[in-house]
């Protein structure tokens, strides 16, 4: 019993790869510009124990995964720009919540907030060194993980 990262952060970046909007898909946050065009970015926020899904002598996880859309606000037309961006949040979205066991790699995405803060986006803006700015949304992806971690007296 372990959490596993990296199959959790793969089938999340393996559907935004399939979603066939982005030009770069990244494993990390970035920490600097990624370009134009739209790009896709992952990451873990937090991970912790869910009372209410654990048992006698295993507990369960709920593990946060953040993905980032970017793109240059300044892209033409800007018109555009929240379209594109709106468009990759929905398309992820839909994965998500098509593949709702990660491809049975956890008991659940937590689309509704069962357990905390539910499958949302969040858009804004952000700017890299240099002055580029970008139109983002950020997304919180929450899984939960049965039996994650067993409780030894």
């Amino acid at each position: 019993m372990s959490l596993d990262l990296l199959t959790y952060r793969n089938t999340a970046i393996s559907h935004a790869m399939a979603a066939g909007l982005f030009g770069n898909v990244l494993d990390h946050e970035p920490v600097s510009a990624p370009g134009s065009g739209l790009t896709a970015a992952f990451w873990v926020s937090r991970i912790g124990p869910v009372p209410l899904g654990s048992g006698l002598n295993k507990t369960t996880a709920r593990l946060e995964l953040m993905a980032r859309i970017l793109t240059p606000a300044d892209s033409e037309p800007q018109g555009e720009v929240d379209t594109a961006v709106t468009g990759a949040v929905d398309a992820l979205l839909t994965a998500y919540t098509g593949d709702f066991e990660f491809g049975g790699n956890v008991r659940q995405v937590d689309l509704l907030g069962a357990y905390g803060t539910g499958l949302q986006a969040e858009f804004g803006y952000t700017s890299f060194a240099g002055g580029t700015t970008y139109r983002v949304a950020t997304l919180t992806i929450p899984l939960i993980i049965s039996d994650a971690w067993a409780q030894v007296a």
